[in-house]
């Protein structure tokens, strides 16, 4: 490597990113040009109009920081807007099914778009390359057409169940959706066929000419809000005029030694850092990799944090979260005793539903410097709303608010949800060693999770980390992955878990990580995501 190293879940935004690199730039206009490709190559899983959660670890510049740019609840949004229309929540706890999916699909879906302003902020405040500069790649591809991916086709044709919209609405209900995405035979593109978004491109060129307050202020954002208001959407002007990223301090912890730095609520770096505390209790290596005795402790950390997450975390400018208590090594060894016990912890849900949808991507960054960048960025579940003319898709945050009045999630103006988002660097000694997050819903923490302990119990490289046969543990179920034994499938319902085998061998997130060893970094992408970790 003589430049540095990107992993993430797109080979074209990868290209962008090391190509920025080798033209000089750091790890974080790397990651900025590999973001914005992101937004027109894989456009469910992120985009302009999205949200997200970026650390930055510059030692140069004595700078270890994070941007927070969660999505926040428009100004016209009550409490008690729609707590007449609950059909049941995601089995997850991640997501509320209301009648109609009027947080889910439409123009009520919608949360104030951050990601732009996240992008220019950390582009003006680290970067060396402009934005207008980065834009380049993105707009051509735009223009010129990228080709289908299988994840993204995949994405559009699941239907989840369990009450969800069926996926392919996001792309088919709306008329300027349909117009990008449907085909003039009625179908969507299959794997290998080309799209093209000019409409995006010259969304994207006047940005660069005009700078994001066009998005923000300027005559895109008449364009934006016009929209909203004819088609009863929430957001307004001084929604869009009052968008803005906090920065703060990374939330940290320790785990067998090693120094774990990630993000802060209303981001899920507090679960992982939960887990991790619980689990340094036992010895998991002795248990063996993805072993019953390995998979039912880390499940019972996986479903504590979960309890605690839907409980007490949130957005702090609203609701008081006791992190210290969380992320304490004492309350880590009260439950770590808990399950040495034999109790099963049980996390209740209201009328279960489908599962959370994973629509979000994830970079991983590191450059000659020792700058190192960790990004998820995403729409939640996409709205499927795009404004005429616009060519970009707005995000569909507000399925993830709770609409029963007076609990750690329940709507308010101005507010964040909770995702799990969890940008995370694992320190030896005082530099990074291993850089790592996911897309994927509330997935994302458990990925993230297995992934730290993959590395540092088991001593997988990055690309073995990031591939290992997963599980995920976020209600009372075992989901597995189809590449957990039969074996150790039928020894946990002799425990008395009920378990639920995937079709797909890779699964539950799309980690993407870098790992630092004597010799330099290697990478590691998701093998579900279609991904690529290029060094330069």
């Amino acid at each position: 490597m003589t430049h540095g190293i990107v992993s993430a879940p797109q080979p074209e935004a990868v290209e962008a990113g090391t190509e920025a690199l080798e033209r000089g730039g750091n790890a974080i206009d790397a990651a900025i040009a590999t973001a914005l490709v992101q937004t027109v190559v894989d456009p469910q899983m992120c985009g302009i109009a999205g949200f997200g959660s970026m650390q930055l670890y510059l030692p140069d510049q004595g700078i270890h920081t994070c941007l927070d740019f969660h999505g926040r609840a428009p100004s016209k949004v009550t409490p008690e807007m729609w707590q007449d229309r609950i059909l049941g929540e995601a089995e997850d706890g991640f997501g509320f099914i209301l009648e109609g999916h009027v947080n889910d699909v439409g123009y009520g879906a919608v949360t104030t778009p951050m990601s732009l302003k996240a992008y220019d902020e950390a582009l003006t405040k680290f970067g060396t390359m402009t934005l207008s500069d980065l834009m380049e790649p993105a707009i051509a591809y735009a223009e010129e057409g990228f080709m289908v991916r299988p994840h993204v086709s995949y994405f559009w044709n699941l239907v989840e169940g369990g009450g969800r919209a069926p996926h392919g609405d996001r792309v088919t209900k709306h008329p300027e959706a349909r117009r990008i995405y449907v085909k003039d035979d009625g179908k969507l593109r299959k794997p290998g066929e080309i799209l093209r978004n000019p409409d995006m491109a010259a969304t994207y060129r006047q940005i660069a000419a005009e700078g994001v307050e066009s998005f923000y202020q300027g005559t895109i954002a008449e364009r934006i809000v016009s929209d909203m208001e004819a088609n009863d959407g929430y957001l307004t002007h001084d929604d869009l005029r009052s968008v803005a990223v906090n920065e703060v301090a990374p939330l940290w912890g320790e785990y067998r030694g090693h120094k774990i730095a990630t993000n802060n609520p209303p981001g899920g770096g507090i679960m992982v850092l939960e887990m991790l505390n619980i689990l340094e209790n036992f010895d998991l290596a002795a248990m063996g990799h993805d072993s019953p005795d390995y998979i039912a402790t880390v499940s019972e950390a996986m479903k504590i944090a979960t309890a605690d997450k839907d409980r007490s975390v949130g957005d702090p400018r609203f609701v008081e979260i006791p992190v210290d208590r969380l992320i304490s090594k004492t309350y880590a060894r009260e439950m770590a005793a808990k399950i040495r016990s034999g109790e099963k912890t049980s996390v209740p849900r209201l009328n279960s539903g489908g599962k959370e949808s994973t629509d979000t991507t994830h970079i991983s960054v590191a450059d000659e410097y020792g700058n190192c960048v960790a990004m998820t960025h995403s729409l939640g579940m996409p709205s499927g709303v795009v404004t005429p003319g616009l060519g970009f898709m707005y995000n569909g945050c507000m399925s993830v608010f709770d609409p029963r009045p007076g609990n750690t999630g329940s709507l308010a103006p101005g507010k964040s949800r909770f995702t799990a988002m969890a940008p995370t660097m694992v320190f030896k000694g005082d530099e990074p060693f291993f850089v790592v997050g996911a897309p994927g819903g509330t997935f994302i923490t458990m990925g993230v999770l297995q992934a730290i302990l993959n590395v540092v119990d088991f001593g997988m490289n990055a690309q073995e980390a990031v591939s290992a046969p997963r599980f995920c543990t976020t209600s009372d179920t075992i989901d597995i992955t189809n590449r957990i034994t039969r074996r150790t499938e039928r020894e946990l319902k002799a425990r008395g878990y009920p378990v639920r085998r995937s079709p797909l061998g890779y699964h539950f997130a799309g980690v993407h990580a870098l790992r630092k060893t004597e010799a330099g970094w290697d990478g590691g992408a998701d093998p579900a995501r279609d991904g690529v970790a290029l060094a330069v």
